[in-house]
């Protein structure tokens, strides 16, 4: 066997999303800040997440995280997450399971009861802490990023579901939630497809009707997910995210609830120091917690805290034969949708 790149990679998940974490044989990415590395992959070179996340070496229902020196002295660890479109600025999961997998392995000493980890993330500055105890991460909650509403009530031309209403907000990075009320149909396993199928579709038209920037960075723009919202019979939130090419985060996710926190503080559903729980299409849950209010470019936002739990649960190496006709890997509609400019 003759390998002309390796990779090692520890596969963990947050709350039932699998977040793979390269830990050896990527260096460094070209660019000064991790948000200007990240672009470099999504516009210049993305033969690395062609590599990690496509098939044969990866599968639509995950995401592939990539450890990096950080660009910043306040941070103690970069990453950017790599998923079927391009590479993306912020993750709630897979920062839980980049955690994890830093504490667990020892590439971070783990310190009971309580270890901290700053991440340099293309977003900004994201703070974990993590609970441990007997040498294993028993919880991470993650200071996120100040999230915002962009714009409310927004209305949407779909050619399968007519007008629909969604609210445009950040939360580390831009999502569309659409109230599921106003579809008839609730956030269960058995409609996994049909979710997938509303999300894609008002992500794309929001994408040509629309261009949504950051107020503070331009790199930081367009609507990366459509995020479906319901309440369970008690009231509490429950939440399906559409990843392109188009899938459902397994879990709660991160930030989509931190935009979401930012539309329910602007219609008044919560306060400063509310705390509640999230739950996912599979029934897994993060907690959240209200901590205050900031600004963003004179915009009101919300600083919202999320916790889970994440597990290592494999070891792993990938590589490319030279003789492989496939070493940027492939993608079928079968599983990784129906987008055009997704399908290689």
């Amino acid at each position: 066997m003759r390998w002309k790149k390796t990779l090692h990679m520890v596969e963990a998940h947050a709350e039932g999303e699998v977040g793979r974490v390269v830990t050896g044989g990527i260096i460094d990415i070209p660019g000064k800040t991790m948000l200007e590395k990240m672009t470099y992959i999504n516009e210049v070179d993305d033969s690395i997440r062609r590599f990690c996340v496509f098939e044969p070496r990866g599968y639509a229902q995950m995401s592939t995280n990539i450890l990096l020196p950080p660009t910043r002295e306040d941070a103690d660890a970069g990453f950017i997450i790599l998923q079927g479109d391009q590479a993306h600025a912020m993750s709630g999961s897979n920062c839980i399971c980049t955690t994890t997998v830093l504490l667990e392995t020892g590439m971070v000493e783990m310190q009971e009861p309580q270890t901290q980890v700053v991440f340099d993330m293309p977003a900004g500055l994201v703070t974990a802490t993590a609970d441990c105890k007997d040498g294993k991460c028993q919880r991470v909650e993650l200071t996120m990023t100040p999230s915002f509403v962009h714009e409310l009530d927004v209305k949407v031309e779909t050619e399968s579901f007519g007008t629909l209403t969604v609210d445009i907000a950040f939360g580390g990075i831009f999502y569309a939630l659409i109230d599921c009320r106003q579809l008839g149909i609730s956030i269960t396993p058995e409609n996994a497809r049909k979710l997938v199928a509303i999300g894609s579709e008002v992500q794309r038209q929001l994408n040509r009707q629309m261009q949504i920037v950051h107020p503070e960075n331009d790199q930081l723009k367009g609507i990366s997910y459509a995020m479906l919202t319901d309440k369970t019979e008690s009231g509490e939130p429950v939440g399906a995210t559409v990843l392109p090419p188009g899938r459902l985060d397994r879990s709660p996710c991160g930030t989509g609830n931190s935009a979401r926190m930012a539309v329910m503080y602007a219609r008044k559903e919560i306060a400063v120091g509310d705390k509640y729980s999230a739950y996912s299409v599979i029934g897994s849950r993060f907690d959240i917690s209200f901590t205050g209010i900031s600004e963003v470019a004179g915009k009101t936002a919300v600083l919202p805290k999320v916790s889970g739990r994440g597990w290592i649960h494999g070891f792993h190496q990938i590589g490319v034969d030279p003789s492989d006709p496939y070493p940027q890997g492939f993608s079928l509609s079968d599983c990784w949708g129906e987008a055009d400019d997704l399908l290689r």
